[in-house]
């Protein structure tokens, strides 16, 4: 089964970008919250604000995942 990569609502603190990206690499959350910081200091914030609004549009949240909804609907 391959890996599909989604926001989790769980455990986000703004949109659940990085915490989605940190289940996908199987990374600590905090480590990518961190690379993304830094990448966005380096660039002088804009790029990497554009580039989080862009996932946070385009990621499904994990309740919008097509597993998901498969899973939900074959429980019934």
């Amino acid at each position: 089964m391959p890996k599909k990569l989604f926001r989790l609502q769980s455990s986000k603190m703004i949109a659940g970008v990085c915490t989605g990206i940190s289940r996908y690499f199987d990374l600590d959350v905090s480590l990518i919250r961190l690379i993304f910081v830094g990448l966005a200091l380096i660039t002088a914030l804009f790029p990497m604000l554009v580039f989080y609004i862009i996932a946070w549009i385009i990621i499904p949240t994990e309740e919008e995942a097509p597993s998901s909804k498969k899973k939900r609907e074959s429980s019934k």
